[in-house]
């Protein structure tokens, strides 16, 4: 241990921490951590950062608080870190302080706020977006000024964004467009904060007025993980087969679907790098001088032997050149001949901005990734099904640490399944019951996975009151989706009927509770549908979820719009995707999927109403 800060550095490890704190709500994630060391001039391998967490995160929330952190300095900090710490927070390059006050800090705080990110996300706006014709009265934004926090604030941009991330999340007939009202801009920052949630965003401490106001640390924190979803959807072995090419001697398939998107870039990165006998370990230090960028460009370059690609010359001279913000131009020059100028200017490499350089190199790897499937190769892939998808949507949407991309993997330590429990008001014994990582395999690691897992199976059975007969802890470690699947969905059950706890006189928050309520609503509002469960095939046409919402939100719905009679199934979805995005306008936070009401997927049917009824109860 070195000796203790003073005063002074104490004044000056609070001021990093905040840096990194934007929603002031005293913690910071793991991720952060290593942004806040990069931001002090300590750059920590991903391996030390998963050690302080396990060292310091007793309870495995994912949360380190100032106490926390400040152990974390004086145990790592010798004379000449510290000095680069000071010097870091002296300059604060790129970062401009914010006053204001959000919904979970009640004093008046201190944010800051990446300029870079700011220049960044405007200008992928402006190119993304520019010839939508429903965005022109925002469009172009000026990267230079403010004008990015007010452009999201009537949530136009927003729900293009996230339609553009994930194509059809949101029906563009719901999308208030003109002559907007306080009234429906509101809904339509409701519909795309449900929306952001659905598709996997953190969105629990950002409200709708925080985003009309346009807090500059929650716009920039929701753009990016919008953003980052739609650069990172197909760097997924299941959705581009030749990611195979990246596999390593010894692994099988199953360790790569493993690796999460960061990991796989990497990977990518230095499968090409390989050639020229060169490697990196991040994108943050690694790549400031530019060199491996320039390598990288080069190998992936289409050298026209491709009919339909003809071949686009690079010029490699800027590698020479002395001055680093120089050669990062002349190498950013190079990336847009393949059309890459994306997210990064010559600071951004020179400084070593992590987040918007990995931005880059998935721009790269979705235009370019050069890779070729392996032949001969009997497997065959499947995709992640939609029930898998909602549950991960779920769980992320829910801030679970890690992120979950690979719902069986990530869930074989039953670390995330125990923080759902959490979510879901069941009590975690962490000090006692629970094994951390990082789980290393000459400690018997897998043992201490299995101990993990079963001791989720009985949290299960003794105190949330789950069915789980058949499901043991093995079941869990060893990836049976059937079984997996079966917790996962008691968990979002007993989530989504959380909201209802205090409903119903007495009763108890379950089915037939929902079915009455529907029922009811729909009566007194003089509608003529009615269900008698979750699978009724009425269902199917939307028809009695979209005059439930019409119900709590009078004329709310354009009935012009609905189909109805004798419906395709392409009409079905059609109408489903008009119901689901109502209801999240209306402001329920729903996470099933259109497929969902057409195909009257019980379990999924039965989310819809309970959030349903607990916006209509004025308790979502």
């Amino acid at each position: 241990m070195s000796k203790k800060a003073s005063s002074e550095e104490m004044e000056e490890i609070r001021e990093g921490f905040q840096k990194v704190d934007v929603d002031s709500n005293g913690f910071i994630s793991g991720s952060e951590l290593g942004t806040l060391f990069q931001e002090v001039g300590c750059p920590l391998p991903g391996y030390r950062l998963r050690e302080l967490m396990q060292k310091l995160d007793l309870n495995a929330d994912g949360k380190i608080n100032l106490d926390e952190f400040t152990a974390i300095y004086q145990d790592l900090m010798d004379d000449k870190l510290a000095q680069s710490f000071k010097k870091a927070l002296n300059k604060k390059e790129g970062i401009v302080a914010i006053g204001g006050t959000s919904e979970i800090s009640s004093e008046g705080t201190q944010h800051s706020i990446s300029e870079q990110e700011r220049y960044a996300f405007a200008n992928y706006i402006n190119s993304s977006l520019e010839k939508d014709p429903d965005c022109q009265h925002v469009l172009p934004i000026n990267p230079s000024t403010e004008a990015l926090f007010k452009a999201v604030a009537d949530g136009i941009i927003l729900c293009k964004l996230i339609n553009l991330s994930v194509p059809d999340t949101i029906d563009e007939r719901t999308i208030n467009k003109k002559k907007l009202t306080p009234f429906t801009t509101q809904e339509n920052l409701n519909l795309a904060l449900n929306s952001a949630s659905a598709i996997g965003c953190q969105v629990v401490n950002i409200g709708a007025q925080d985003l009309k106001e346009g807090k500059p640390h929650l716009v920039l924190g929701l753009l990016w993980q919008i953003i980052k979803i739609g650069l990172f959807a197909d760097i997924e072995l299941s959705r581009n087969e030749a990611i195979a090419a990246l596999l390593e001697e010894g692994e099988s398939l199953e360790d790569l679907m493993k690796l999460s998107p960061e990991e796989l870039l990497l990977r990518w990165a230095n499968f090409h790098l390989k050639k020229v006998g060169m490697s990196i370990n991040n994108f943050s230090g690694d790549i400031k001088d530019s060199k491996a960028y320039f390598q990288l460009l080069e190998q992936i370059a289409p050298d026209g032997s491709k009919e339909d690609v003809p071949r686009i010359e690079l010029d490699m001279t800027g590698i020479y050149e002395k001055d680093l913000s120089k050669r990062a131009e002349c190498m950013l020059k190079q990336a847009d001949r393949l059309s890459c100028r994306q997210f990064v200017t010559a600071t951004d490499v020179v400084s070593g901005n992590s987040k918007l350089n990995m931005a880059f190199v998935a721009t790269l790897f979705n235009k370019w990734p050069a890779l070729t499937k392996p032949e001969n190769q009997d497997w065959v892939l499947e995709s992640e099904s939609r029930e898998e998808r909602t549950f991960r949507n779920w769980m992320n949407s829910l801030g679970v640490s890690p992120n979950v991309h690979h719902i069986y993997g990530d869930l074989q330590d039953a670390m995330v399944i125990l923080q759902l429990y959490e979510k879901v008001k069941v009590p975690v014994d962490w000090e006692n019951r629970v094994n951390h990582p990082p789980f290393r395999v000459a400690g018997g690691g897998h043992l201490k996975k299995i101990e993990n897992c079963n001791y989720a199976v009985e949290l299960g059975k003794t105190k949330a009151g789950f069915s789980l007969v058949g499901i043991g802890g093995q079941d869990l470690y060893d990836g049976n989706s059937t079984l997996t699947l079966a917790l996962v969905w008691q968990l979002m059950r007993r989530y989504t009927l959380n909201v209802l706890e205090y409903l119903g006189d007495g009763e108890v928050a379950g089915d037939p509770l929902i079915i009455s309520w529907v029922n009811k609503t729909l009566t007194e509002a003089g509608k003529t549908s009615s269900i008698k469960s979750f699978k009724d095939k009425s269902i199917s046409t939307s028809l009695p979820v979209l005059e439930v919402i019409d119900a709590i939100q009078p004329d709310s719905v354009n009935f012009e719009l609905v189909k109805t009679g004798d419906l395709t199934d392409e009409d079905k979805l059609d109408n489903a995707k008009y119901a689901v995005s109502m209801a999240r306008k209306i402001g329920a936070k729903v996470y099933a999927l259109p497929e969902d009401l057409v195909e009257v997927n019980q379990k999924m049917v039965m989310t819809i109403f309970a959030c349903l009824m607990g916006r209509g109860m004025k308790r979502a």
